[in-house]
C-alpha cells in the first residue's frame, strides 16, 4: 500500500540547489573579505567547486590578515582588492583542470558577477552559462564579456554585494 503524505513539500529547482551547494562551498573561504564559493555543473552533475583562499601551502587571510591593494579607476573611483587569495571561479576551474575535468559546455553558479579576471577565464574554460546570487560592484566589463562571448548570464538577486571599506 502506498502512503499518501498530505503535507507538500516544494523541491528546489536546479539552480536554487545548486546556488546552496555555492554557498556551502564558499563557507570553506579563508578570506573573511568575501566568503564566496563558485560550483561549476553539466548535465545536473557537478563538476567541481571553489571558494575563496589562498594558494595551497600559503598562510590565510584568516590567519595572517589581508593583503589589500587600493584600485584607482579612471571615474576617480577607489576600490580594495585583497590579492592574497584566488577567487573561487578560478579556483573551481584549476581544481578540474588538476584532475582532467572538461569544462566545455558546463554551468558555474557563484556569489556574484565574476571579476574580469575570472570572466575571461570563464570564457576560454568554455563555460557557457553563469549564474550568479548577486551583482558585483565591478561587474560591467564580465557582463559585457560574457554577452560578447555567447556565455549566458543570470542574475538571480539585483543586489550588489557590498563590503565594509567600500567608497
Amino acid at each position: 500500500m502506498m502512503h499518501t503524505n498530505n503535507t507538500t513539500k516544494k523541491r528546489p529547482s536546479w539552480d536554487e540547489y545548486f546556488l546552496g551547494i555555492m554557498r556551502m562551498a564558499g563557507a570553506r573561504s579563508t578570506c573573511d573579505r568575501g566568503r564566496s564559493g563558485a560550483v561549476i555543473v553539466k548535465n545536473k552533475r557537478i563538476l567541481s567547486t571553489g571558494y575563496v583562499g589562498a594558494p595551497e601551502g600559503v598562510l590565510h587571510c584568516d590567519d595572517i590578515g589581508h593583503e589589500m591593494h587600493t584600485v584607482l579607476h579612471e571615474d576617480g573611483a577607489q576600490s580594495r582588492h585583497c590579492i592574497r587569495t584566488a577567487h573561487a571561479e578560478q579556483n573551481a576551474i584549476v581544481q578540474a583542470a588538476r584532475v582532467g575535468v572538461a569544462l566545455e559546455g558546463a554551468t558555474l553558479y557563484c556569489q556574484m558577477t565574476p571579476c574580469y579576471t575570472c570572466a575571461k577565464m570563464i570564457v576560454n574554460a568554455g563555460i557557457v552559462r553563469v549564474v550568479a546570487a548577486k551583482d558585483y560592484h565591478a561587474g560591467e566589463r564580465s557582463k559585457a564579456l560574457f554577452k560578447e562571448a555567447g556565455v549566458l548570464f543570470e542574475l538571480i538577486e539585483d543586489t550588489t554585494e557590498m563590503y565594509e571599506d567600500m567608497k
